[in-house]
């Protein structure tokens, strides 16, 4: 199993439909890459305990079958677009990948 998680912190001003256009589209155009095995996104749930990040704006967590699942994900088409469409959004990317 390769795990993706990735966080991102929009830019201040970013409106709350692009939020949550980019929260649809982790659904409609990521989850349909053909090696994602399991796709989650969401808003941080704001755990008050001093070891959780809240600080994040949207998560995403995606699992592969393994490293090069995760390789085709990363220049596929749909995750292409995806970038394409709302980097200019993102003022901080942070990715952990484990396996």
């Amino acid at each position: 199993m390769f795990v993706h998680a990735v966080y991102f912190w929009l830019n201040d001003g970013t409106p709350e439909s692009v939020a949550e256009q980019m929260l649809d589209d982790c659904d409609v155009l990521l989850s349909n890459v053909p090696t994602v095995i399991s796709l989650v996104s969401g808003r941080p749930a704001m755990t008050p305990r001093d070891v959780v990040d809240n600080t994040y704006d949207i998560g995403l967590l995606v699992m592969f079958d393994d490293a090069e699942g995760h390789d085709v994900y990363a220049i596929h088409p749909l995750h292409v677009q995806f970038i394409e469409k709302y980097k200019r959004h993102w003022m901080r990317v942070q990715v952990y990948d484990f396996q």
